[in-house]
């Protein structure tokens, strides 16, 4: 039997040491995805910022690869673990390229300084995700969705084994929408990638994933394989669609395409 890569274990998440969500328990094999989903306000971002240790846990423990992380240095678990998230960065007088850059410190030492390598890494991650003809303008002034690709060729950079994302393609138009989870699937199946990310495009969620856990209430709804969880009724629940709303043709045809393949 495969070996779990990462786990989380009677994970419980929240502010200032109040519960929002408790005894979540993960389990996920090197290169799988894990996809959350759930209403706005549920708790996704929460769960991923807990578990790359922006915030503390307020119990239970997460493990990669056998080992916790909370006695992983930060440079060792830079080196394993990435993130893609909403929250802006310090990014004045930096062009994109800088940016992308910086995903390679965690291998530079104390002073910083980039090899030759180094910034072939940092090349060969912009071509990977488009950013190439963008690389030397003000990071400040590109459209949010290049932005975005910008912040996916800086996790990329840090060579990680699990990378995490806080809905990825919330400002890309389908074309890169499609391009964005294509590179990541590629690099699943080049690199073993593993991936945990939430996702409010249920159709993608349900293309890419093979696991989605279901976020609503104190504790995790549903996860499972997508078969189990991309069921019309069962999708009404979760997102609390009204009577009425459900006789909105277009509620009905999303949630429909949504399903179809199942």
């Amino acid at each position: 039997m495969e070996k779990v890569y990462f786990s989380a274990q009677k994970m419980c998440v929240g502010y200032e040491g109040k519960p929002l969500i408790k005894e979540i328990n993960i389990d996920i094999k090197r290169g799988e995805i894990l996809t959350l989903i759930g209403p706005n306000g549920a708790g996704k971002s929460t769960i991923l910022k807990s578990i790359a240790r922006q915030l503390s846990l307020i119990g239970g423990a997460v493990y990669l690869d056998g080992k916790n992380t909370a006695l992983m240095g930060r440079d060792e678990l830079a080196k394993k673990m990435s993130v893609v998230f909403t929250d802006k960065i310090k990014t004045e007088m930096m062009t994109c390229e800088d940016v992308v850059a910086t995903g390679r410190y965690p291998y530079t030492g104390k002073f910083g300084i980039l090899s030759k390598d180094d910034f072939g890494v940092v090349e060969e991650a912009m071509e990977l995700v488009h950013v190439t003809e963008i690389k030397n303008q003000d990071f400040t002034k590109i459209s949010d969705g290049q932005k975005q690709r910008v912040m996916l060729a800086r996790a990329i950079c840090q060579e990680p084994e699990i990378i995490l994302l806080d809905e990825p393609t919330s400002f890309l138009d389908v074309k890169y929408k499609l391009e964005f989870l294509s590179v990541l699937m590629e690099m699943r199946k080049r690199m073993g990638l593993t991936v945990i990310m939430s996702l409010h495009e249920l159709e993608l969620a349900a293309r890419v994933s093979d696991k989605v856990m279901c976020v609503k209430g104190e504790y995790i709804d549903k996860c499972g394989p997508p078969e189990e969880i991309f069921q019309e009724d069962y999708l009404i629940r979760l997102f609390d669609i009204s009577p009425r709303l459900w006789q909105e043709e277009m509620c009905r045809s999303v949630i429909s395409s949504v399903c179809r393949k199942y």
